[in-house]
């Protein structure tokens, strides 16, 4: 098999290097693949994933492209450091990815923005615009007036104490609430395409008590991302960078309008809605494939051979 744009001398799919790397003091691990003077691509994850979600995707850009996916602390195989030294919040999680970044020396990067990890993503593009040189924006919600029913119970929970919504928050962070993500509002016919290694391996490597109640405290922390938005939009119209949207509408969070909105900002963003939910990369690999490396050849053009 060869993906569209593939060279006929090179293979479609090129190793992934499992590596890790040192960020002022904690041990984070990240997958790389492509050739190291490639364009690259920045691929952070989002809840309760890591960088294992991006496993199929990066081989399948690597002839062209560096695509570099990092597991965040507390997350995969990356460190756990304590709370008293790492923020467990969104702007923490927001502020390891700019030094992470800057760590690899990666001076031009475009970003992948889905889930937890478009509002890490987004905040990396306000602080160095200059820097990106794309978006590909898979599910990744910037809009509150389109926020999906699913949010309708969190929206309750942000309003109260922690301390009084624990319980339901313990139940999202179980095996039980993961599966749940994965699988969600997906049509029956799209369930049998997405791997139960998903959940199973977020929830074995989320199984110290310190990495449970740090990921509490994050869902708990969502409520400040809402503040966030107008500045996500704001950097939209103004940058406007190349930006392809990608989404899948069967999802309970970010059904179709949460990807039209992104028009009301970036009217010269190509928007393709698929027949999926809110891991494409699971249910709809085949077709989101050709479509990102359509986008990138145009806004992007890779380096035509592999290391």
């Amino acid at each position: 098999m060869s993906w569209p744009h593939v060279r006929d001398d090179h293979p479609a799919v090129v190793s992934t290097r499992h590596r890790w790397v040192d960020v002022e003091g904690v041990r984070v691990f990240y997958r790389e693949s492509g050739p190291a003077q490639a364009p690259a691509l920045l691929l952070p994850h989002g809840y309760p994933s890591s960088s294992f979600a991006f496993r199929r995707l990066m081989p399948a850009l690597a002839d062209q492209w560096r695509t570099i996916a990092p597991d965040l602390p507390g997350f995969g195989y990356s460190d756990t450091p304590d709370a008293s030294g790492f923020s467990y919040t969104f702007d923490g999680y927001a502020a390891f990815l700019e030094r992470f970044v800057q760590t690899l020396g990666l001076e031009h990067y475009a970003i992948w923005l889905h889930d937890y990890g478009s509002q890490f993503g987004l905040r990396l593009a306000i602080a160095a615009p200059e820097k990106v040189t794309a978006l590909i924006i898979a599910n990744g919600d910037i809009y509150e007036d389109q926020l999906g029913p699913k949010y309708e119970p969190l929206k309750k929970l942000w309003n109260r104490p922690v301390e009084d919504s624990r319980d339901t928050l313990e139940e999202h962070v179980s095996k039980e609430g993961f599966r749940d993500e994965f699988i969600g509002e997906v049509d029956e016919h799209l369930t049998e395409r997405i791997t139960p290694d998903l959940w199973t391996l977020a929830w074995e490597q989320l199984g110290t008590p310190q990495r449970r109640e740090n990921l509490i405290h994050l869902l708990a922390d969502q409520r400040h991302t809402l503040a966030w938005f107008a500045h996500e939009q704001a950097y939209l119209r103004e940058y406007r960078p190349p930006t392809l949207i990608v989404w899948g509408p069967q999802d309970g969070y970010m059904p179709a309008g949460a990807a039209h909105a992104y028009h009301r900002d970036h009217p010269d963003a190509e928007l393709h809605l698929l027949d999926g939910g809110h891991w494409l990369l699971e249910t709809n690999f085949d077709e989101v494939v050709p479509l990102v490396r359509g986008f990138l050849d145009r806004v992007l053009p890779g380096t035509g051979h592999t290391t």
